[in-house]
């Protein structure tokens, strides 16, 4: 896959490098950005790998030997210097959390694409479609925390950030010429006020099926997720290297008692280690004699009176025909939490829907009548 025309990126792993290179990307005023992480292979995954093109060069930055990325912080943070990503939201969270980083002037070519209705906006697609670029797929599975780094590797994440500054160019033009450039700059705006917050610990309630099992079924299903999510957090592993959610679901229903009955259940790998066997069992046990557990209160235990309902689902068939007319996803129209927070607040005129803030200058002016009549419509 390296492509013969362009030479091996440069792999910084020492400060003096990144210190050059931030030099470097001050004086060109802007450059693309991406990164990699270990998400697939981690508990507690991190940004393994950063990726930093420039109109000039490709440069790889290796974050697991170089942690100092104060200058690279500092210079991202900055209004006068341009950071190109596509689909910036989880890099930008995760170089939040890892480094601290925020953003001071973001452009993202999926949103870009997306608000000019570009049918297929992801990254491949673009590559092939426009630039007659084939990524590796293989590597889209790879773990970018095991080190040292194959040649493939570095010749696919560089291909992540080295045709992004020129579709940049192309994107903001289309945008200026269909009248979306402030539309687009609001987006770009939203995505960097994004910060990593700690959230609750996962919850068995997201596992799919697990509403239709019995009470005491779920508290067993209850057990053994929170047992799978102290394992994994332990070994630093997926959870589903643990144990998979349709596993858990089994168990949960079958409740075995015995090894052999474990052993028996569909799906249960036969190279399970026996005191991890026996584990799952006292695990289940437990969650036999545990009450079951309370159905989560979502909103804050706040449901949506009727009316409100009425407004969210009239709004939602108005930005469905608007987004229709542009040909465009709904949620570049307007995203549903926007839409429910608009029907629950119910403003009046546009003074009362500009206070809630949840519109920039450039939706309020496009959709804010529309939004305050069809309101009045219900």
């Amino acid at each position: 896959m390296e492509l013969p025309h362009l030479p091996p990126p440069i792999v910084i792993t020492q400060s003096h490098q990144l210190k050059l290179l931030v030099a470097e990307l001050e004086e060109a005023g802007r450059f693309a950005l991406d990164t990699e992480s270990n998400s697939m292979y981690a508990y507690h995954y991190q940004v393994c790998l950063i990726q930093v093109s420039t109109d000039e060069r490709d440069v790889i930055i290796d974050p697991l030997a170089l942690r100092a990325l104060e200058p690279l912080g500092e210079l991202v943070a900055r209004p006068d210097i341009e950071v190109t990503m596509h689909a910036a939201e989880n890099d930008v969270l995760l170089l939040n959390k890892d480094f601290g980083w925020t953003f001071g002037n973001l452009f993202d070519t999926l949103w870009g694409a997306r608000i000019l209705g570009w049918s297929n906006p992801g990254l491949a697609s673009i590559l092939k479609n426009r630039f007659g670029i084939t990524l590796d797929k293989r590597m889209q599975r790879t773990d970018w925390g095991k080190r040292p780094l194959s040649s493939e590797q570095l010749a696919y994440a560089r291909l992540d950030t080295h045709f992004l500054l020129p579709l940049r160019d192309e994107i903001e033009q289309e945008l200026r010429a269909a009248g979306r450039w402030e539309e687009a700059q609001e987006v770009f705006a939203d995505l960097r006020k994004i910060r990593w917050e700690e959230k609750e610990a996962p919850s068995f309630w997201r596992l799919s099926g697990v509403r239709d099992l019995e009470p005491a079924q779920q508290a067993v299903a209850k057990a053994l997720f929170d047992w799978r999510e102290q394992r994994a957090s332990q070994r630093d592993v997926p959870p589903y290297r643990i144990l998979r959610n349709e596993l858990i679901l089994a168990l949960a229903r079958d409740m075995p008692r015995t090894e052999a009955q474990l052993r028996a259940i569909p799906g249960f790998s036969r190279r399970f280690p026996p005191h991890l066997a026996r584990k799952l069992l006292q695990v289940i046990q437990q969650g036999r004699q545990a009450r079951p557990p309370a159905y989560p209160v979502r909103n804050g235990g706040q449901r949506p009176d009727d009316a409100a309902l009425a407004r969210y689902e009239a709004l939602r068939r108005w930005r469905t025909e608007k987004a229709r007319a542009r040909g465009v996803d709904p949620d570049v129209v307007m995203t549903n939490r926007t839409l429910m927070a608009i029907a629950r607040a119910n403003p009046g005129n546009l003074e009362e829907l500009r206070a809630l803030g949840l519109l920039g200058p450039w939706r309020l002016q496009a959709y804010g009548r529309e939004i305050l009549e069809t309101l009045r419509g219900q």
